[in-house]
């Protein structure tokens, strides 16, 4: 049985009642660990980093939920486990990656899963909508621009050009809209799950 440290048990109880920094404090533990599980697991690095991203967001939506220390990595890599499977499910990865390697990486990994925990997929559903009406409410032009880079995936120097406007008129139009988007999640997530969900706008 593992021993934890004091700060390791300080943490934890801080994590269960809100505490940002104690939840930075397990995401620095875990965050590479889980990539890494994932990576091994369906070779998408792009797609791995989403899982991982979204195992800590649902991490801090059932923080409440976890009853002991260990049950943080369980959470994390069984949340990851089940994305992956189903990534593998639904043809998301190459096609060389069969079900040998898949048995064999479950066998491995065959972490204790939380059948105790019931997952409320509530708060994932308040956070979409948060999310939705937040870029709703942008002003136009702002709303425009940051829809066409976030959802059309297209350059700054393309948008500029569509609508006949500078380069430095775009970024500053993005700047805004992440600025208010970070304002509007700020008290429903730590700041650093912010940070990297909107790292790539």
């Amino acid at each position: 049985m593992q021993d934890y440290s004091k700060t390791e048990l300080l943490n934890f109880k801080n994590l269960k009642v809100g505490n940002e920094k104690a939840f930075e404090y397990f995401f620095n533990k875990y965050y590479s660990h889980i990539l890494g599980f994932c990576i091994q697991f369906i070779y998408d690095k792009p797609k791995s980093a989403g899982i991982t991203q979204d195992a800590f967001l649902n991490l801090w939506l059932n923080k409440e939920k976890i009853e002991k220390v260990n049950g943080i990595e369980s959470f994390l890599y069984t949340f990851a486990k089940s994305k992956c499977l189903n990534a593998i499910r639904h043809n998301q990865v190459k096609e060389r990656y069969k079900s040998k390697i898949l048995n064999k990486k479950e066998r491995e990994l065959d972490f204790d899963i939380l059948n105790s925990m019931n997952f409320d997929t509530l708060a994932i559903s308040e956070l979409e909508d948060l999310i939705s009406k937040t870029i709703k409410n942008l002003p136009e032009k702002t709303r425009v621009i940051f829809l066409k880079k976030r959802f059309d995936n297209k350059k700054n120097q393309d948008i500029a050009n569509e609508l006949n406007v500078t380069v430095k008129t775009v970024e500053a139009h993005m700047t805004k809209a992440l600025k208010i988007l970070r304002l509007s999640l700020s008290e429903y997530l730590p700041v650093i799950l912010v940070t990297i969900i909107f790292s790539d706008y």
